[in-house]
């Protein structure tokens, strides 16, 4: 599961400022889908003159205007809206505490160094990170009433995703909307390294172009994305060696008819199962916030033999068909919601590499930032 040592990633406050650009978009037929991800090939150098080409050739257009742009996009059901612009990241903050843009999970330092130099190179950002926060009232108000007008995109994607885009130019409403941003909290709920990049770019080259990285802000009050549990499955580990680490860890262990296991699931309790055995793990007080800091950082250490292999399963269904009685076991944990990622993280604390999953994730190519503008 770990693939390297991690860091924290950087600290930025603000005021936060979500500045408009000129977006490059991939043609309908062309976002999502994945040969499109060959035009971020190597060499890196080249993307620009393949964007221009594909430009040429009515595979892309770029934003006659710069704005900033809402972003309405449906898939498998839900329905998300996005506020996208150029966040500026160019603020150091010391702490947490101080901070206005809140990472959840370690970054690697080598994966953040190729990122940086691969946008350098590219001279883009090519697709936004994904940000989440509780969105003031006078910015749901804006986005409401741009939402009145037709929009000046709507279209299917090569994936299935359904896009509505509106771009916003009125001095007002961008007034009004820089108001109501400024003093928020926003936290990275997808795309960590390529915001440690955006900041590592702007420390080594403080360039205008390197003061903002492309992003997308997300009301979770208004449009929420789905916060998933990720689940855990211990390879060459039985549920009794689980057992024991929790005990002598001193959470609260009790075996469970596997009837009744998953409705047992809940913010303080987890399920161990192999599919033969079952059990419940509470731990003692709280954990930090999340359970799945009490699996990673005190449960795991505490085995007298670490497992074999640590892999992760997206939901209890896929986890359910990878056990194997005394020879794989699963931890089916509960999903940590915003405001808990929210108290974690605003105290100085990360969760645990691929903790959350939060959906769903816009398609790649419907919004690429040029740095050259």
């Amino acid at each position: 599961m770990e693939s390297g040592p991690r860091t924290v990633p950087p600290y930025v406050t603000g005021p936060l400022e979500l500045s408009p650009f000129r977006a490059l978009h991939l043609a309908p037929r062309r976002v999502g889908d994945p040969a499109s991800a060959r035009a971020f090939a190597r060499p890196y150098r080249a993307v620009r003159q393949r964007l221009e080409t594909w430009c040429s050739r009515g595979q892309a257009s770029r934003a006659v205007r710069e704005a900033l742009f809402l972003h309405e996009y449906s898939d498998s059901g839900l329905t998300v809206r996005g506020l996208v612009g150029c966040l500026d990241i160019s603020h150091p903050a010391a702490t947490a505490q101080q901070a206005q843009v809140l990472p959840h999970e370690g970054v690697q330092p080598r994966q953040v160094g190729d990122l940086a130099h691969r946008m350098s190179a590219m001279r883009l950002n090519p697709a936004p990170i994904l940000l989440v926060h509780r969105g003031p009232a006078g910015v749901r108000d804006v986005l409401a009433r741009v939402r009145e007008t037709p929009p000046a995109q709507d279209y299917q994607d090569h994936a299935g995703q359904l896009h509505r885009i509106w771009p916003i130019t009125d001095p007002v409403q961008l007034a009004e909307l820089a108001t109501g941003l400024a003093s928020g909290r926003l936290l990275v709920a997808d795309g960590h390294h390529r915001y440690a990049a955006y900041v590592a770019l702007h420390e080594r080259e403080p360039s205008l172009a390197h003061r903002t990285g492309l992003a997308m802000i997300v009301d979770q009050d208004d449009t929420p994305l789905f916060v998933g549990a990720i689940h855990r499955l211990f390879h060459g580990t039985k549920v009794p060696d689980l057992a024991q680490a929790a005990q002598r860890s001193g959470a609260r262990v009790c075996t469970i008819d596997a009837n009744r296991a998953m409705a047992a699931l809940g913010p303080d309790t987890f399920v161990l199962t192999d599919g033969q055995d079952w059990a419940t793990v509470t731990p003692e007080g709280p954990a930090d916030g999340a359970v799945v800091r009490f699996v990673n950082q005190t449960l795991v250490p505490a085995l007298s033999r670490a497992p074999s292999k640590v892999a992760l399963a997206h939901s209890a269904a896929e986890a359910m068909e990878h056990v194997r009685p005394g020879r794989v076991t699963a931890a089916l944990l509960p999903a940590v919601d915003l405001d808990t990622v929210m108290t974690v993280v605003g105290q100085g604390h990360l969760l645990p590499e691929k903790a959350t999953s939060f959906q769903p994730k816009p398609s790649l190519g419907s919004f690429i930032r040029l740095l050259d503008e």
